[in-house]
């Protein structure tokens, strides 16, 4: 398969067009990409460019090696898988395959992830920058010892997710139904506000991170595929009993509510409501409205003596018309590799070069 010309029309942090590249000496901080050097990055047919470009403005020789990062007070070497996992290679959580909390990084194992105007190649850059940034630092991470489904020690890094959200190369993510931390959905926030990393081409109310096709166990009830909101990193599960074709791409249809009228229903709230909505922050009060304008329904961590009065503002907003009705828009896609067909010599021919693209995106020539 021949490499083919990607779009080389944007930039993906929030650098001046034309400007030439800052190279930083501060190893915590990355440099304003220009035009030039992400089409140099974009078109390259293997991702040596990336790690070049790491090696560049890196000042130790710890690039895409092993990093030194405090995990529960003491120093110990870790390597980077992707940029939300490493392995631990010393002190009392020797060889543990770890997950870092709090964040998600897009999927590194090639181009898989599509939204807005973004070419999927585009995407999997950033996803290897991701890994370099986690590479380049030194991080303060805590654990309890508790472990994920997959056997994973979890383990929190707060100075890395805040590194990771801040650029752009990572979404704010809770594992169930209850938003972010308040800091992480405001370094979000100002990342999309700057169009960096990964939300320099469109923002899609969910992303979607895992896709799982009903051939996987066809005895299951259900299949699902995980999508992390945008606004406050929660995560919802489409439920289904799909079987997905081998490099098949799976779009999110999504329902986006009003966003204006969003805000003026969370700002009523704040205005009538007072000291019985003075607990929830601002994005508390634009996801109650945004949830309730999609599905008619409020999350349920919402309990207490705020919830009645907060459900009768929102329902007499929309029998007054005011948050008007959701409309059908596309949203994230995710292509569907099995996991063992992601990786080696059976790697998937979908994922070598610069991959394929949805059917509905037209690639520019």
């Amino acid at each position: 398969m021949a490499a083919r010309a990607l779009p080389a029309r944007r930039a993906l942090g929030d650098g001046a067009v034309g400007a030439p590249v800052a190279v930083s000496i501060d190893t915590g901080a990355w440099p304003a990409f220009d035009r030039a050097s992400v089409r140099f990055l974009a078109r390259a047919a293997t991702l040596s460019a990336v790690l070049l470009l790491a090696l560049a403005v890196t000042t130790d020789a710890r690039a895409y090696g092993t990093s030194l990062v405090f995990l529960n007070g003491v120093a110990v070497p870790v390597s980077f898988n992707d940029g939300d996992s490493f392995r631990v290679h010393a002190g009392e959580f020797n060889g543990s395959q770890c997950r870092l909390t709090g964040y998600n990084t897009l999927e590194s194992f090639g181009p898989a992830h599509q939204w807005g105007t973004w070419h999927p190649y585009e995407l999997y850059v950033i996803s290897k920058m991701a890994t370099v940034n986690g590479v380049r630092g030194t991080w303060h991470c805590t654990t309890e010892g508790a472990r994920d489904g997959y056997g994973r020690l979890l383990v929190e890094c707060p100075d890395l997710i805040m590194s990771q959200i801040s650029r752009g190369f990572a979404h704010a993510y809770q594992p169930d139904d209850t938003p972010a931390r308040p800091e992480f959905i405001r370094a979000q926030e100002e990342a999309i506000r700057q169009r960096r990393g990964m939300w320099a081409h469109g923002v899609p109310d969910y992303v979607m991170t895992s896709v799982h096709s009903l051939s996987e166990d066809p005895g299951r009830p259900f299949h699902y595929n995980r999508l992390i909101s945008t606004h406050d990193g929660h995560t919802e599960s489409y439920r289904h009993r799909e079987t997905y074709g081998e490099c098949e791409w799976v779009c999110n249809r999504e329902m986006r509510a009003d966003e204006a009228a969003v805000a003026r229903a969370a700002r009523g709230m704040r205005e009538r409501l007072g000291d019985r909505v003075a607990d929830w922050q601002n994005f508390h009060l634009l996801e109650f409205a945004r949830r309730f304008a999609r599905t008619g329904e409020l999350p349920a961590y919402l309990t207490g003596l705020s919830q009645p009065p907060i459900l009768l503002e929102l329902t007499a907003a929309r029998d007054r018309g005011e948050l008007g009705p959701p409309r059908q828009a596309r949203g994230s896609c995710m292509l569907y590799v099995d996991f063992e067909r992601r990786y080696g010599t059976l790697r998937a021919p979908c994922l070598h070069e610069h991959g394929t693209v949805p059917p509905d995106v037209v690639e520019a020539p």
